[in-house]
């Protein structure tokens, strides 16, 4: 449930009891932009980011922050249902579709040896527009149906109901990435240029809407989460094509395909104002969106609440607890694999560097639920069968 922060500039409104002080600073930072509308949101799940916290949301008036997007740009979750009951996966059969995954999606960072058709990638955009991803288009064509590293990931889940699901967290891959750093060099020299009052030190360097590079990238945004949908989109339906090989007359749903890192046009509070999602993602009331758990924990197909409070925004996921880092550090490697095999979940943790995206690295996500009751409301509570990370 909410709470607030008064700054002397814009509140900080919490979903969460507990929060680090890094993170703390940088939501302070964003409260006492020129450019921030209203309040500052932090979700359940936030915690330390580049710039903005992970789990971040803000509303600007007339200027964009490459860095409150994020370099994972589009970044976000596709689910689907099928019509399998749990006791049609067999752990043998689960394996083999878990080793045919591996078989037709590249993880980490690794790409597809052949170009992929140009048929799947986004459509509608013109490359003359968007600068950066025409120079990355042709490895782009490489990256799209490919994982990631990090905490990508793909599973097999079980509802409530006993019907098995699919999905998926990936992003925008390298293409991404580019366009965030091409535009927030591009902001810190013109913020630079013109003595802007921000403070570089915070990593918030803005572009103002009436220049040219901010409605550049604004396009280059824009298509980079279309890529990651069409990322997403095109794992999915490889996925699709092996569970067929697997299983005569099985059904699939419609997919569920969500974003968690972009900036988008919306009017709240009587404003049309440009909302800033950093790993939170958009719950406006009725809106189906997925809140996935940490490696071995559940996962909730979600329906928003249109909460006006948060920017009609909710969590990403669980949110770290600590640093990839401090995780194959501290965690005990026999320990995480004893809870993921307790519950007879296949994954592909083995070496001590996998600990960095255990379960004891997050938050508890039931927590992180509680606490978001306001803003979204619980459709379908999913369990891992079987996970593979990027």
């Amino acid at each position: 449930m909410e709470k607030v922060i008064n700054t002397g500039k814009l509140p900080i409104k919490l979903w969460l009891n507990d929060i680090e002080e890094e993170a703390m600073q940088q939501a302070r930072n964003l409260a006492n932009l020129p450019f921030a509308f209203r309040q500052i949101c932090l979700m359940p799940d936030a915690h330390s980011g580049y710039g903005m916290p992970i789990g971040g949301v803000m509303a600007t008036q007339n200027a964009i922050v490459p860095n409150a997007v994020g370099v994972d740009i589009g970044c976000g979750m596709g689910a689907i249902r099928t019509n399998l009951r749990t006791e049609e996966m067999t752990p043998e059969i689960l394996k083999n579709i878990m080793t045919d995954i591996r078989g037709v999606i590249p993880f980490g960072f690794n790409h597809h040896k052949q170009a992929q058709d140009e048929s799947l990638m986004p459509p509608g955009f013109k490359l003359h527009e968007i600068p950066v991803v025409k120079r990355e288009y042709e490895a782009a064509l490489k990256q799209i149906g490919t994982l990631g590293g990090g905490n990508h990931f793909l599973e097999i889940q079980r509802d409530n109901d006993d019907f098995v699901w699919i999905m998926v967290h990936s992003g925008s891959r390298n293409i991404g990435k580019q366009v965030a750093d091409f535009y927030n060099k591009k902001a810190k020299k013109l913020n630079a240029m013109f003595h802007s009052t921000v403070d570089p030190k915070a990593d918030l360097a803005f572009l103002p809407f009436d220049s040219e590079e901010a409605h550049h990238y604004y396009k280059e945004m824009r298509y980079c989460v279309a890529f990651a949908y069409a990322n997403r989109h095109l794992m999915l339906d490889r996925i699709k094509e092996i569970f067929e090989s697997q299983f005569s007359g099985i059904i699939f749903d419609p997919i569920i395909n969500i974003a968690h890192n972009y900036a988008a046009w919306e009017t709240h509070f009587g404003e049309k104002v440009l909302v800033h999602r950093k790993g939170a993602t958009s719950a406006r009331a009725g809106e189906t969106g997925i809140i996935p758990g940490s490696q071995g924990t559940k996962s909730y197909i979600v329906e928003g609440l249109g909460n006006e409070e948060s920017f009609q925004s909710c969590s990403h996921g669980a949110g770290r607890t600590m640093s990839r880092s401090k995780a194959i550090k501290t965690l005990d490697l026999q320990e995480e694999i004893r809870k993921l095999d307790e519950q007879g979940i296949i994954h592909a943790i083995r070496h001590k560097n996998d600990l960095e995206e255990a379960a004891s690295a997050y938050k508890d996500i039931s927590t992180v639920m509680n606490n978001q009751r306001d803003l979204v409301r619980i459709k379908v509570e999913l369990s891992p069968m079987a996970v593979l990370k990027g």
